[in-house]
């Protein structure tokens, strides 16, 4: 899978030393700055340290099967603020060729709140998923045709368990879950909304549509 992260850090040149620093033990494949640039630390085929504690579609050690990219931003930490389009422009590209590399689905593109929901914010609420979505590179926020299935609150967490979130803490598995596909409302509270954008991402696509 892909890991997105943002930096979380006052600085690119912050984040490079933390990532570069044997003491920190934390690591990352990738490293792009506000500006575009792209900085490669780790080999591929090698294992890095940016997942943590996490879990996705039944793995749990994802350090050894993910490539991690973390975005420079300050997070929400330091004055959270949208991703400049220089380095959308430079992510997108790298996103396609790891992907097409290993044959990641795009189910398997995810943000680092999407794996640890418990400890995680990243790559947050304002990172633009729909530039990579209409590329195919990771999956759209559904918009269309929504039907709410008022399904319980315990199905509804059943089948964001069958989508891929581990659900053992249920308000911050939501919150996750919206910060993702429903980010102008992050609340945990699971509404017809919630519902209806899972289940469109559970049923099968018609063939053509992105």
């Amino acid at each position: 899978m892909i890991v997105l992260h943002y930096t979380g850090m006052p600085t690119c040149e912050g984040a490079l030393d933390r990532l570069c620093s044997p003491d920190a033990k934390v690591s990352a494949h990738y490293c792009i700055d506000e500006d575009g640039t792209i900085y490669h630390l780790v080999d591929e085929e090698r294992r890095a340290w940016h997942a943590g504690k996490s879990y996705w579609r039944g793995v749990r050690d994802i350090n050894s099967a993910s490539i991690g990219i973390e975005i420079v931003n300050p997070g929400h930490e330091f004055g959270y603020r949208p991703f400049p389009d220089e380095q959308v422009a430079a992510l997108i590209p790298l996103v396609a060729r790891i992907k097409d590399r290993h044959g990641i689905g795009r189910g398997n593109v995810v943000g680092h709140s999407d794996i640890a929901p418990t400890r995680k914010e990243d790559p947050g609420e304002l990172f633009p998923w729909e530039a990579l979505a209409k590329r195919r590179l990771a999956l759209p926020s559904p918009t269309r045709n929504l039907i709410d299935p008022y399904w319980s609150d315990a199905a509804f967490l059943l089948a964001l368990e069958r989508f891929g979130y581990d659900v053992a803490d249920s308000w911050k598995a939501v919150i996750a879950f919206q910060r993702r596909f429903r980010p102008e409302r992050i609340d945990g509270i699971i509404d017809g909304e919630c519902r209806a954008k899972l289940l469109a991402l559970l049923l099968p696509r018609p063939q053509g549509e992105p």
